[in-house]
């Protein structure tokens, strides 16, 4: 067989498993019956770019899934965030934006794992307010090069307080899907340690990674029986081109 064939029918095979109605995985990977429904008080928005709905190992659906108070929007760009919410009046002063961009908390002077900087890279004064103060959360679901094209596109996020985080380990992800940054975390993971964290709730991260691993132990054993059948992970490999840009 030649290998135009092979792929074709691979493709053939990978189309052949239906999606689940829900969370848009194919049905082997679908968790949908062990989601606990979690009560947030921080908002939860994630713009997820048009070229980031992987449905193998992606997050952002199940995130959303997860939380009672969360909205999930796929497109590139919105005119403001009330908009990009589907609500009448929201404030981007009050909210916070994940972008880490070129800043990393290990090159700044902090021992805190959440921080607040300003739009040259600092760190912000009063960290405690600040982040005590924040309403909702924007995550921005994508490759570091799709991440910038949301950032730059929205130009309301300037109102938002960014934040950048320092994990204290890896993206459990794995190899899986290798991540090209240390703190470069999944948008289930990123979620988990922010809303946890500012809601001072550490069952949100419990309730979050528990989910995670089971997705990721059903892609495992899904490709290990199947895997002419299994969807290939993506890797993300753009941090290098992002820089040159």
């Amino acid at each position: 067989m030649s290998r135009q064939s092979e792929a074709e029918n691979g493709t053939a095979a990978t189309e052949a498993v239906p999606d689940c109605p829900r969370c848009h995985k194919p049905t082997p990977l679908c968790i949908c019956d062990s989601i606990a429904r979690i009560e947030n008080r921080i908002s939860l928005l994630i713009l997820q770019h048009p070229q980031e709905q992987d449905r193998a190992l992606g997050t952002a659906r199940l995130t959303a899934m997860h939380f009672a108070n969360a909205v999930l929007k796929i497109g590139l760009s919105w005119p403001s965030l009330s908009k990009a919410l589907g609500r009448p009046v929201a404030d981007p002063s009050r909210w916070a934006v994940l972008y880490l961009g070129s800043a990393k908390v290990a090159d700044l002077d902090t021992k805190s794992d959440i921080v607040a900087i300003n739009r040259k890279g600092e760190v912000e004064d009063n960290q405690r307010a600040i982040l005590k103060d924040i309403e909702g959360i924007v995550l921005l679901d994508g490759t570091w090069s799709q991440a910038k094209a949301l950032w730059w596109r929205n130009a309301w996020m300037l109102k938002c307080q960014r934040v950048i985080l320092g994990p204290s380990r890896p993206s459990r992800y794995g190899k899986l899907r290798r991540e090209p940054r240390p703190d470069g975390l999944s948008t289930l993971e990123a979620a988990a340690m922010l809303l946890s964290s500012l809601e001072k709730r550490p069952d949100i991260a419990e309730t979050l990674h528990a989910s995670f691993e089971r997705m990721l132990t059903k892609y495992r054993e899904f490709q290990s029986a199947q895997p002419a059948v299994a969807p290939k992970p993506r890797p993300k490999r753009d941090y290098r081109r992002r820089r040159r840009a």
